[in-house]
Parts: structure tokens; sequence; C-alpha cells
């Protein structure tokens, strides 16, 4: 079997929603001065029909919060003041958290290693500053979302943890804090993190966003969907139906901003079948929509960009050996 891979769903610097097939996008880089955010505001919210009108994972009429800062790190002033307001769009949600920490000190907090924790640390500030999960965490009552019934879950704890962090990063006024309460709480779930010693940051982040997503995940009950196999005669609506099938089990702010949809053909390539244009295999496709959350790219000495990358990754490969496929048609394991 030859495995084709298409381009995901994704471009770098760019949070992206799928919403039954068409892909909507929110910027995800570095909060502008309040000039640009205003530039931004008129840009997104004052009729302009190039760009699409998103909508708030917060969704319309939920309850978010403007955000007041922490005076102190001690454990009885860590609660943050909250005004309630309604949300309307994501881009209500993202001014009133803006509004919260218009100053300059939000945000620029370090993190104190704990030991050799740094790809700890690292990570937590990467995260932290994706700023559609940042204003989620600060400016939306997230609290309602937690799933205590889901057994693949914390019952909210990872996710409250991961909150707490977040308030102190952008409402703290230290100039660092120490995360030794989240390390212990990551540590709690994941054993591998729970001593000092140096660890894989990109593990981190898996387990990290896929416990907040099982923590999160408002399908209270995961109904069993068979995945389906495709020809390639209706793409788009096969892909709106397998994205919509996968909605039916995972459903969390991480699938609105982090999770996209990977397209695969495989073909037949049996080399006891010979066709008339002179090409091995009994001519069986087989493709299939498969969910993403992370891309294992390659890297080649002519790599220059991430879209090289990319590419890269979506080149044919040819499944040989080991890893045969199993043909259906052919009714054997294949190359």
């Amino acid at each position: 079997y030859i495995i084709y891979r298409h381009k995901p769903l994704l471009t770098p610097h760019t949070t992206h929603f799928s919403i039954m097939g068409k892909c909507q996008s929110v910027d995800a880089s570095v909060r502008s001065d309040s000039s640009q955010q205003n530039a931004f505001r008129r840009g997104t919210m004052g009729g302009n029909k190039n760009h699409r009108y998103v909508q708030s994972m917060a969704r319309v009429g939920s309850r978010v919060f403007v955000p007041k800062s922490i005076v102190s790190q001690t454990k009885s002033n860590t609660n943050t003041t909250l005004k309630e307001h309604k949300a309307s769009t994501y881009d209500h949600v993202h001014e009133l958290v803006n509004d919260g920490i218009s100053d300059n000190v939000s945000g620029k907090v370090g993190l104190v290693n704990l030991g050799n924790t740094c790809f700890m640390n690292s990570s937590l500030q990467c995260l932290s500053n994706t700023e559609p999960l940042c204003d989620y965490f600060l400016g939306y009552d997230y609290k309602s979302e937690i799933n205590h019934d889901n057994i693949l879950g914390t019952k909210g704890a990872l996710a409250r943890s991961y909150a707490e962090l977040t308030k102190h990063l952008w409402l703290g006024r230290s100039k660092s804090y120490s995360p030794d309460e989240f390390k212990s709480s990551i540590g709690r779930f994941a054993p591998q993190f729970e001593g000092y010693e140096q660890q894989d940051a990109q593990e981190l982040l898996a387990f990290l966003l896929d416990g907040i997503h099982e923590d999160l995940n408002r399908v209270i009950k995961k109904t069993y969907v068979e995945q389906e196999d495709f020809d390639g005669t209706n793409d788009e609506g096969d892909a709106i139906m397998s994205w919509s099938n996968y909605l039916l089990r995972n459903k969390s702010i991480v699938v609105d901003l982090f999770q996209g949809q990977l397209r695969n053909t495989m073909i037949c390539r049996n080399s006891k079948i010979l066709q008339d244009d002179g090409t091995y295999g009994c001519g069986h496709k087989n493709i299939k929509f498969d969910p993403f959350m992370y891309l294992s790219l390659p890297i080649s000495n002519g790599s220059n960009t991430l879209d090289d990358c990319v590419s890269l990754f979506c080149e044919e490969e040819t499944l040989q050996g080991d890893n045969q496929w199993y043909c259906s048609k052919c009714k054997a394991h294949v190359d």
C-alpha cells in the first residue's frame, strides 16, 4: 500500500475552529498595544464582509468575567474578584480579558525552576501565550464545563490547576511564580513527571492538553461510533461526517483550538497484480479522515521553513515488510 497524507487544516501562528467543514480562524499572535487592539476589533466587528465572523467557544449567552489582579501569592488571596458579563462572541471574551490585563506587568511573570524543570516552564509559557486558551481560563466560567463523570479525566483537578497557574502569570504582581502546586498536580496523574529530572517537553504538553480536554469534555455520555472508510467521490461530505462523528465523543476547548483533521489515502500496490498502465496493485483505494492534535514532522537538510517540513510529512510513503496493509479486495497483506 502507498499512503498519501494531505496537508492538514492548520497553518502556523493561527488557531483554527473547524466548523462543519469550514475553517475559521482567530489570530493567536502576541497581545498588541491598545491602538492595534482597537484596529483589530474594528476589523473583526465592524462589518468587514471579507472577514469571517468567529463565534466564541464560550457561546452566546454564557457567563464571562472581567478578571482583577491577584495582589498576593498567599493562599488566602489567590481567588480573583470577578465581574459577571454575558458572552456574545469570542471577540467579546477577548475584549473583556484584555481590559482586565491592560497593564505592562501582565504576562511578564517568570516561572521558578524546580530542579531541572526548564522543559515544563518553557512549555507552560508557550501555552500561556496561546491567547484564546488564556482568554478562556481568565475570562470564561470554565468550571461550568468540568466533566466530573469522565473516567479518562482527573475530575477537573488538572484543569483547575492550570487555570490557577494562568491567573498567576497574567494577574499576579510578582516578577516570578513557583509552579510547585501545578507540578504536584500533574505528577499525581503522570508519575513520569513526579520527580525533578529533565523530561520531554512535547510529552508534557501532550499529557497536559489531553488531560485538560478530558476534564472539560462537554460530551457526558460517549456513544460508540465506528470509523468509516471512503472512496474519494465526496471528500467534503465525508470529511464533515467524520468530524461530526468525532464530536459525538470529543468536544472541548482543546478540540476547538488545537485539533484538526488529516485526509489519508491508501492505494493497493500488490506486486502480484500488474495493471495495463504498468503499475502494480488491484486498484483498491481507501480514504480516511483522522483527527489530530500534534504532528511529528520530519526535517531534512533542505528544510528551511515549517511549510517545508509539512510538505515532507505529506510525501508519498510505501508500506512494506512488517508494515504491509491488509487489502480488503485482495484479501491479503500487500505493499
